[in-house]
């Protein structure tokens, strides 16, 4: 038996686990990469007084590694619904003791899983939704691949907020061209990170972007588990965690490290990354999902 198969047998066991739902695929819906014009009278939230909305570039995206190849968008938006229906069923449920079940928490045991091409088609998949936002914030503060990506490196955001007690984190989110997706940044470069995600200021932050709208998700882009001290502090705020996995890179050892790191009550899923041959197949609840991305 494979180490997610254990970990998936050891989590139901427990009771912890819900089950995954597949959504069928809609003519009209083939791709979690589609991107849709905000529309001002059909807008999730009030995003009017912000400075300014960018574009999701999706060529540029997938030129860079972060979207599968075209021909391979259908099976991927497939695998993401089973990824993302569990995540929002129990983010809307509020039925977790541990942690805010809208904030889930993208992470890997260690570099190069692919953690952040998880999170950016989560998060697209996710803004598919017509009754959720989803808010992606830039937490792996370091290399903040995220900001990069989407050109927003020069931008204040998470950690100007933490540093700066009167600046409020809401005018620091960027509305994108996406219905029902936003961008808060990393912000600009300080000292003593792991501290600041680690105080209470960062816990007041995350609570007031979740009590801003009561339908909005917040997923944080989290640096790898073993290697900083930072994601272990965005542990203690997570309501849910999902732990992606390089197949056949990541050491067993890793992954039973990081798993032993959260409650499990903030398992979320275990992404299975760059499976080979396993087209259209996939678990989760704890599950697996093969993908291309290794770039985070």
């Amino acid at each position: 038996m494979s180490l997610v198969e254990q970990t998936i047998a050891r989590l139901k066991k427990q009771g912890k686990v819900a089950p995954g739902g597949v959504s069928a695929l809609s003519p009209n819906d083939q791709s979690p990469h589609r991107a849709a014009p905000v529309l001002v009278d059909d807008r999730l939230e009030e995003t009017s007084s912000l400075a300014k909305h960018i574009v999701v570039d999706n060529s540029g995206l997938r030129a860079s590694g972060y979207f599968p190849e075209q021909d391979r968008d259908r099976q991927f938006a497939d695998q993401y619904r089973r990824i993302k229906q569990p995540l929002i069923d129990k983010a809307l449920s509020a039925a977790t003791s541990v942690g805010e079940p809208r904030v889930i928490m993208v992470t890997s045991a260690l570099p190069g899983d692919g953690k952040t091409f998880t999170s950016i088609n989560l998060t697209l998949s996710m803004a598919l939704e017509r009754d959720i936002s989803v808010l992606l914030v830039d937490a792996d503060v370091a290399k903040r691949h995220i900001s990069e990506i989407l050109k927003l490196d020069e931008q204040a955001g998470l950690l100007d907020a933490l540093v700066d007690e009167n600046l409020d984190a809401e005018s620091l989110v960027v509305p994108t061209t996406t219905r029902g997706f936003s961008v808060l940044p990393a912000g600009h470069r300080v000292a003593s990170t792991a501290e600041l995600l680690n105080s209470n200021r960062m816990r007041k932050i995350v609570a007031a972007l979740c009590a801003r709208n009561p339908r909005r998700i917040v997923l944080l882009d989290s640096p790898p588990l073993l290697v900083t001290n930072e994601a272990r502090a965005l542990i203690k705020i997570a309501g849910q965690v999902v732990l992606v996995v390089r197949a056949g890179q990541t050491p067993r050892p890793a992954v039973q490290a990081a798993v032993a790191l959260f409650d499990s009550q903030q398992a979320g899923g275990m992404v299975l990354n760059e499976v080979q041959g396993s087209a259209g197949k996939g678990y989760y609840g704890y599950g697996s999902y093969g993908s291309d991305g290794d770039q985070a």
